[in-house]
This record gives structure tokens, sequence and C-alpha cells, in this order.
């Protein structure tokens, strides 16, 4: 989430203690997405030390356990669901969104299902979907279906835009390696609330990075000139440059919505000396 090693000593600094890092992240970008609790809900003393080293407005958006979505596939999933809301219940107003990715698996035939484990949502949280199943961006008509199960209840539709990852074959052992991994997924920029969410995935090149996000700075644009509040997540293969694209693409944007809030300045990697 915000430990990765390649970070430290660049971004963070090295050594830092493990209940610091997130601190020194929070000064580069002012969202993460919480992929860990995907794999096991935390415990609510780690989700307080969270909070602790973050501001109010610090923008979480924490993915459902794989439990929920992708073993039990949003069914029979009280008890676990239970725990997790409990967990996360220390972040306060820094749970920006929920997250419920779902398996490719996960069809226009189970749309019911969700449509059915969204109206049993408490609605103290927002809530985000990331569906990979094909279906949902070639047939409209299943569009359809996914937006109208999403819409009453205010949920979110994330893109994963990886069409700039897969343009030209891997060059590198991160890209091979999510070249294996990464769902193909085609472009879709159409927001269903005021909250949008976007995760761009571009490659270990950072120009060819920078260059395929354009088309997301100009619908980011568009959204705040709109009234919206989005969050967008850029990605590399090895992820090794993150915080500082993260922070470009914020400049890009910036530089079309002038009013746009600036990023915290980063607390230095290294301590500051005089000679």
């Amino acid at each position: 989430m915000w430990s990765l090693k390649s970070w430290q000593g660049r971004f963070l600094p090295h050594p830092l203690p493990s209940q610091e890092r997130l601190r020194h992240y929070a000064s580069w970008c002012d969202a993460v997405e919480g992929n860990t609790t995907f794999y096991a809900t935390p415990t609510r003393e780690t989700v307080a030390s969270w909070a602790r080293q973050t501001d109010p407005d610090f923008r979480f958006v924490i993915k459902l356990p794989k439990v929920v979505t992708h073993e039990r596939r949003l069914t029979d999933v009280d008890e676990p669901l239970r725990v997790f809301l409990d967990a996360i219940e220390p972040l306060g107003p820094r749970t920006h969104a929920l997250w419920i990715q779902l398996p490719g698996s996960f069809g226009p035939t189970d749309v019911p299902t969700l449509a059915r484990f969204l109206r049993q949502l408490p609605t103290s949280h927002r809530y985000a979907v990331e569906v990979r199943h094909p279906a949902f961006f070639d047939d409209p008509h299943a569009a359809e279906l996914l937006e109208a199960a999403l819409t009453p209840v205010s949920a979110e539709w994330i893109p994963f835009d990886t069409t700039a990852f897969f343009r030209t074959p891997p060059t590198s052992d991160a890209e091979r390696d999510a070249w294996t991994k990464k769902p193909r997924m085609p472009l879709r920029s159409r927001a269903l609330t005021d909250r949008p969410i976007v995760r761009y995935l571009g490659r270990d090149d950072q120009a060819r990075t920078v260059e395929g996000w354009q088309h997301w700075v100009g619908v980011t644009a568009g959204w705040l000139r709109e009234g919206r509040s989005p969050t967008v997540f850029v990605h590399t293969p090895d992820n090794a440059d993150a915080p500082m694209l993260a922070r470009r693409f914020h400049d890009e944007v910036r530089a079309r919505v002038p009013e746009l809030e600036t990023l915290p300045e980063p607390i230095p990697a290294e301590p500051l000396t005089l000679f």
C-alpha cells in the first residue's frame, strides 16, 4: 500500500519504522488504495495507526476481503463483512469508498446478486465496484444492467484502464510479469457519481506512461469543472516511480483547473544538512 521497497531512500526515509511509513507517503499523495485488506482484514489497532498517520481529509479506497467478493461471491457474507466493517471503523471520514473488486467470472447474470448485496450494505459508507467480465464493456445491455444496480445506492463503477499498458509488447521483467496477470480492460470514462475513481496502468517507461494518461487528464479536469471530486490512482508494472508520477498527473490536471488545491510538500527522504 505505501511500503514498496524501491521507494525507501527515495520517497520515504530508510530506515523508517513501519508505523511511520504511511505518514511519509501521505506527504506525497493524498489518497491510497487499500489493497492488502483483500488478503486479510487488519486489526482495529492497525487501522487506528493508519488514522493517526493521516489527516481527516486523506482518502482511503479500501478493498473488501476476497472471502466476500471472490470466495463467497457476495452471498452469505454477513459475518466476514461485519468483522471487516468493524476493523476499518477507526478511519472515520478517511474511508473515501469501499472498493468491491469482482472476479472476471462475475458476469451479467450475477448482477441481481450484486444489487441485493449493495442494498444491504450500511449507508454510512460510499461504495465503488470494479468489474472485469468482458460483457460489461462489450454489451450495452449488460452495462445498463450494472449501472441500474449501482445508481440507486450511489455506487461508482471503477474503470481499470490498461489500454496504454497493452498497446505494445512488454520490455522489462516487471512488464512481462504484469502482461500475464493484468486484465485487458477496454477504456471506460463515464462517471456515475460525484466521486469517480480511476485506476490507470502505464508502463515502466515514464514518457509512455505520461503519454497514455493524457485522456485521463482531460476527463479528470472535466469532472472537476462539473463539481465532482475524482480520485485517480497511477500505477506502473514496477510502481517504482508511482508517487512522483501521481504528483505529475496532479500537476497536469491543475494546469487545466488552476483552482485545484496543491498536494502537500513531501517530507524529505533524507535529513536536511547544512553542507
